[in-house]
């Protein structure tokens, strides 16, 4: 880096120059904090006949016309304008001269600074002599490149002023390229079809004959015709040849840099302590993003800063181990999201730490290649860092969207905080989330003697029977365990039988299924899995009603927490399939009349969201004619009136809730009727 800084201070100290030189790098490298940190000062420090060269910084970020360059020059030249001037500046419609002296003379004839000019010495007032342009981001411009690059040309060929530019010409090159796409597609068709190399919609080979015609795809003719007819690369080169004396290639000091970037939260004793101690840890991290764009990191650090103070904030106790793993996560997710390294969804779907671990576990002993990725982003950002905290949702929550979800934080935090009190993981999950060559030989047989215990007993879940059966069924493959196969799949039988009372329904059947192909599994497997599908259905079964029972027990007393969940927490149970409608007509009989509107109310605003669930219409139309029969031969009071419009919703319901029979899982999961 030294070098470069060297090689631009020769160029600047050189008595006579007729051109610029460029430093190319790409977006985020840190090239601008390398003009203001490395080189800038470098270059104000250089004394010349007495004089002390003074440096004009320029970015063309968003310019959309060269007048626009002249008014920075004027300000940049002129720092003592007063604020009110420089506002006047930015309304004022100038014309654009693009020579150095006659660009400041304009602008401020512009304002009557200059209007005795037979006293003023011009060239006093703009000497040109100690000045150094710097014009930065230029494939960002909004005006043709080689129009502003005309205009540079203009104070290095007449006026000899030193200059640089900054950018990244990958970019330059792309933009080159990808303007008016259309407009160029749409004149090179037109032309090839004159000029007869484009065959007809519908024609016949044999009758037409065209010796131009030249045998490549269309889309490779059309690109031919648009580079020969629009090729601004090639512009972009001869005035390059022209104006730029020397291109120097910006390879950053990211160490150097990186530690710049942590100045900025010397604010927080904290936080910068913690910081510097895993400075080494941001700059692995960086590096393996495999992108070097430190705007990114700024940004990312940014993020970390909140994570980390509302983490001592409300556990202030939380291991180092914790917040070193929320830094490297904080900065590689970023990364992949921001870089368009992935989708966001690869990582929006995973929604816990153990189900990220189940992944690994199922990419890895399983191949498992549909959650490549995920094994791809532990692989690369955890590769040297042992830890087993590599995933957090609030953090990815909060850098996809934006938004800082305090349930989800106390969420991930909370369960890591009761993991570290209770110690060690259970020999079960420790199967289930980790890799199996993490266990020692000396313990594996004690792992896999507690794991059957807890088999036995029913202390796991459904769905994790369902994947530890396949561990257990790879380790026999691979010789680790002498067990009887038949034995294996009673003991996990009967395991599941007892956990079916506690276990809860799962839903994601296809998050459990991956990296288990049931259908060119062996028998135990396929069995196992069958009898996982038909406990969890009825697991799912038992669940509805314990919810149904749970809502509609809240009529006639609490409607009002029953107008707050009925249709928005339990949009997909099937409440009505699972409760007595008699019982719930005799509760419904108890209401106040506004209450009963109420829930009249409810029923519209769920089935206008519903179209479809499981089978609700044979209850709908019990609770229906039980209406009806209340009302037979009665003289009409509001309370009727009012069950009446409710029949007559419910008329509604059925009419458009027509449910759909035979919809699900095709081959794995059983269809439920």
């Amino acid at each position: 880096m030294d070098e470069l800084v060297e090689s631009i201070l020769d160029y600047i100290r050189k008595p006579y120059t007729d051109h610029a030189i460029m430093i190319n790098g790409e977006w985020g490298s840190g090239k601008t904090y390398f003009w203001n940190n490395k080189v800038r000062n470098k270059i104000e420090s250089i004394e010349i006949n007495g004089k002390r060269y003074r440096t004009i910084y320029m970015s063309l970020y968003g310019i959309s016309n060269l007048d626009d360059i002249s008014k920075k020059i004027f300000i940049e030249m002129n720092p003592n304008l007063n604020k009110s001037v420089k506002k006047i500046l930015d309304h004022r419609n100038m014309s654009s001269i693009p020579e150095y002296v006659k660009t400041g003379i304009d602008m401020a004839n512009s304002f009557g600074f200059m209007n005795q000019s037979d006293k003023i010495d011009y060239t006093k007032f703009f000497e040109i002599d100690d000045k150094v342009l710097c014009f930065d981001d230029l494939e960002r411009a909004n005006v043709d490149v080689i129009d502003v690059l005309g205009y540079i040309n203009n104070f290095v060929e007449h006026d000899h002023i030193k200059t640089i530019i900054i950018c990244n010409e990958k970019e330059l090159s792309k933009k080159l390229k990808s303007t008016n796409v259309e407009m160029k597609t749409f004149i090179a068709t037109y032309i090839l079809n004159n000029e007869g190399k484009i065959k007809p919609e519908t024609h016949n080979d044999e009758e037409f004959e065209n010796e131009e015609l030249e045998d490549k795809p269309m889309v490779e003719l059309i690109e031919d015709k648009i580079e020969h007819i629009f090729d601004k690369a090639n512009d972009y080169e001869r005035i390059k040849e022209k104006l730029i004396g020397e291109t120097f290639e910006y390879v950053p000091e990211f160490n150097y840099i990186i530690n710049g970037l942590l100045m900025r939260y010397e604010s927080n004793q904290q936080l910068i302590q913690f910081l510097r101690k895993n400075s080494m840890l941001i700059v692995q991290t960086f590096n393996r993003s495999g992108t070097r764009n430190l705007r990114i990191l700024k940004h990312a650090l940014n993020d970390f800063q909140k994570i980390f103070e509302t983490t001592k904030k409300y556990y202030a106790d939380v291991p180092d181990i914790v917040l070193k793993s929320l830094l490297i996560f904080t900065i590689a997710v970023s990364f992949e999201i921001k870089a368009g390294k992935v989708t966001k969804d690869k990582l929006k779907d995973v929604n816990s730490l153990e189900e990220y671990k189940t992944i690994l576990v199922a990419s890895k002993l399983m191949k498992d290649n549909r959650q490549f990725y995920i094994k791809e982003f532990d692989n690369n950002y955890y590769f040297t860092f042992k830890t087993d905290y590599r995933f957090f949702k609030f953090v990815e929550h909060y850098v996809r969207t934006r938004i800082f979800d305090m349930k989800i934080f106390r969420d991930d935090l909370e369960n890591i905080v009761s993991e570290e009190s209770k110690g060690k993981l259970p020999s079960y999950k420790r199967l289930l989330t980790e890799d199996y060559w993490k266990i020692e030989d000396s313990d594996f047989n004690t792992v896999v003697t507690e794991t059957l215990e807890d088999v036995k007993a029913g202390k796991l879940q459904l769905a994790e029977y369902l994947k530890l059966y396949v561990i257990f069924n790879f380790f026999i493959q691979k010789g680790l365990l002498d067990i009887d196969q038949e034995y294996l799949k009673l003991t996990f039988v009967n395991g599941m039988n007892v956990a079916a009372s506690s276990s809860k329904y799962c839903k994601n059947i296809d998050g459990y299924l991956d990296g288990l192909n049931i259908e060119e599994s062996d028998d135990n497997i396929q069995y196992i899995f069958e009898h996982f599908n038909n406990l969890n259905l009825q697991t799912k079964e038992k669940e509805y009603i314990d919810v149904s029972k749970e809502l509609f027990e809240m009529v006639p007393d609490k409607m009002d927490k029953l107008s707050e969940v009925f249709a928005e927490k339990y949009l997909d149970v099937p409440i009505m399939k699972y409760y007595n409608m008699n019982t719930l007509f005799e509760r419904m009989l108890l209401l106040e009349n506004e209450d009963l509107v109420l829930l009249k109310d409810l029923f519209v605003a769920r089935y206008e969201k519903v179209s479809d669930v499981e089978n609700e219409d044979r209850n709908i139309r019990l609770l229906k004619q039980t209406m009806e029969e209340h009302m037979r031969g009665k003289v009409p009071t509001i309370k009727l009136v009012l069950i009446e419009e409710f029949i007559k919703v419910l008329d509604k319901i059925l009419l458009e809730c027509k449910p759909k029979r035979g919809r699900g899982r095709k081959k794995k999961v059983l269809v439920e009727e």
